[in-house]
């Protein structure tokens, strides 16, 4: 049976994370469906539109929320504990359609946004193509990999250098321009759909184009300055905060039915020591990420921009709750035994987590530079994206 999710006003304004709540039992509903599918189903799909989640990031006056940080790691957080990758989908596009919107010009903001529902955007924006210039644009071509979200988006974001320059650029252009190869073949987070796609000698209007790393908006207001990589650590912080959270719930729901049964881990102490050490694990992953959240988020409001410090505090937040959420995983894994080897929600998180912790926002190099910098071996230093590189440290 269905769960019928009332949809919210259509104000942009509307609170996503009442609206994250509501849905969260129709995606814990149709995430089977979702994963055999390797795409949301469309009643996720409408879900999501009619409560507006993809526009989360979206200046508000494209119709979009522009969720402050703290407010965004609950909303995200909520739709992982219920779906993992219906999350990793709405954080994928609400990043690449809130920046199309606050950074692109404004021919290419009036085409995307005229629609009734607020554009998708997707694609990648880490391994670059390559762009030559022609008249008032780019002519773009390369292949890329893990477009999280493209099949239910109708323009693609993606990241190229432009030959003649060096300049990293993200390119926008209709999905239709683009080749996709339906190949996302893995073992978690099969859902999202994050397939490989090519561009081959592609005409890109200028005004469809922004800087890679801008943190200086067109329209929108301060969450819009944190830039494309700040608002994704957000998207991926909460996303493992959520999907550990719900490993936890699910393991506390199976020892406590099986309370009274011979052997039950409800009468283990080991289980209970290794259950308290987890809790702590997550709680103490929580407060970090959403401590060094606040501290951003307090900062960004004042109108500045993130201290270097902060932004270092940011990604080792990440990298933590990533790490976390592996090994609370795996806790959970053993103690659920063949139940989390059969088909269901445990066995799926399991996979998801897996997938999750290989993205590069969390890979040992990222952990490796925060080290370096709180060390305070490379005190000149600044962060680009994920990299910290020499110079242009610039704390107000």
């Amino acid at each position: 049976m269905t769960t019928a999710v009332p949809a919210q006003e259509s104000d942009p304004t509307t609170d996503l994370l009442a609206s994250a709540r509501a849905l969260a039992p129709l995606l814990r509903e149709q995430a089977a469906h979702n994963e055999a599918s390797g795409h949301l189903t469309t009643l996720v799909e409408d879900a999501l539109h009619e409560h507006r989640l993809f526009g989360m990031w979206t200046p508000r006056e494209l119709g979009g929320s522009e969720v402050d940080p703290v407010r965004s790691l609950d909303i995200l957080q909520t739709l992982s504990e219920a779906d993992p990758s219906t999350a990793w989908v709405v954080m994928a596009a609400s990043l690449a359609t809130g920046t199309g919107g606050a950074y692109l010009g404004d021919e290419a903001v009036a085409e995307m946004f005229s629609g009734t529902r607020l554009p998708v955007v997707a694609g990648q924006g880490t391994r670059p193509g390559r762009a030559v210039r022609d008249g008032n644009g780019y002519r773009l071509s390369g292949e890329w990999n893990f477009a999280s979200g493209i099949k239910h988006a109708q323009w693609i974001h993606t990241l190229g250098v432009v030959e003649e320059t060096g300049q990293a650029l993200i390119f926008v252009l209709p999905k239709s321009r683009a080749t996709l190869s339906d190949n996302w073949d893995v073992m978690g987070l099969r859902a999202t759909g994050s397939i490989d796609y090519s561009i081959d000698n592609v005409y890109v209007p200028a005004a469809f184009t922004h800087v890679g790393p801008t943190t200086v908006p067109l329209r929108g207001g301060s969450v819009l300055r944190l830039g494309i990589m700040h608002l994704s650590i957000i998207g991926h912080s909460a996303w493992a905060l959520g999907v550990s959270r719900r490993m936890l719930d699910e393991l506390a729901d199976l020892v406590r039915s099986k309370v009274g049964r011979p052997g039950s881990l409800a009468e283990s102490a080991t289980f209970h020591a290794n259950y308290g050490a987890a809790e702590a694990e997550w709680h103490a992953a929580h407060d970090f990420v959403h401590q060094a959240w606040s501290d951003v988020e307090a900062r960004i409001t004042c109108g500045l921009e993130p201290t270097h410090e902060q932004q270092t505090r940011v990604r080792l937040a990440l990298y933590h709750a990533t790490r976390m959420a592996e090994s609370v995983s795996n806790v959970v894994y053993r103690a659920a035994g063949t139940t989390a080897l059969r088909s269901g929600a445990l066995q799926q998180l399991f996979r998801d987590v897996h997938a999750g912790t290989q993205h590069v926002t969390s890979a040992p190099a990222v952990l490796e530079a925060c080290g370096r910098d709180l060390a305070g071996v490379e005190p000149e230093s600044s962060w680009l994206y994920m990299n910290l590189v020499p110079g242009n440290r610039h704390d107000l």
